[in-house]
């Protein structure tokens, strides 16, 4: 990274520091582009450079939530011996990370907005493929290694995001006891299904 670029990843970094304890504080709905412009001192056209607009800086905040999770799981992905008890921590993870970051309800407020911009879309798109990708290889993993049946990672994959934003968005008003209950009820419906085996 030259030092253009490495000025342009600090200023990014202000902006973006300083935005999200707006995001925090007011939602995501509530916050202009006014209020961030008084908050960091900077100009709108400066704001707009870099982000292009208030969504691609909520946007951006997003992605550091991401790789912020990703970096939490990575550091503990090593105490789970099994793809199963993999599935069990992810749930765990996920309802700890949902309850406790101060970005949830701006990110529900964000995600719940009804029209969005194309290049918005695509950047969201890209990372629920992300989120895809990680469910597949977990998934992979258990099949590869004699845990789950052999069966449609894709569909599996799919199936396993839609359960956790579904129950993102169910356990929202929950204490975090339930919700971790809830979760860990869905991380063993996911892996053992519902139906009783036929003697």
């Amino acid at each position: 990274m030259n030092k253009k670029q490495l000025q342009t990843e600090q200023t990014k970094k202000k902006l973006a520091d300083a935005s999200r304890a707006l995001f925090v504080q007011k939602g995501y709905k509530a916050t202009s582009i006014e209020d961030i412009v008084a908050a960091t001192g900077s100009s709108k056209g400066n704001i707009y450079y870099h982000f292009k607009s208030k969504e691609g800086l909520f946007l951006y905040l997003i992605d550091e939530w991401d790789r912020e999770w990703e970096e939490n799981w990575t550091a503990k992905e090593h105490l789970y011996r099994t793809s199963t008890e993999k599935i069990y921590g992810l749930a765990e993870q996920l309802v700890l990370d949902e309850m406790n970051h101060p970005l949830t309800k701006a990110a529900d407020e964000f995600f719940t907005k009804e029209k969005k911009e194309n290049d918005i879309e695509e950047r969201i798109s890209s990372m629920f493929e992300r989120h895809i990708q990680f469910n597949r290889q977990l998934v992979q993993e258990g099949i590869d290694n004699g845990e789950f049946k052999t069966d449609n990672v894709d569909h599996l994959a799919l199936i396993l995001e839609s359960t956790i934003i579904g129950l993102s968005h169910m356990s929202r008003s929950m204490e975090p006891e339930q919700a971790l209950a809830l979760y860990r009820h869905a991380a063993s419906v996911f892996l053992h299904g519902i139906a009783k085996d036929k003697d």
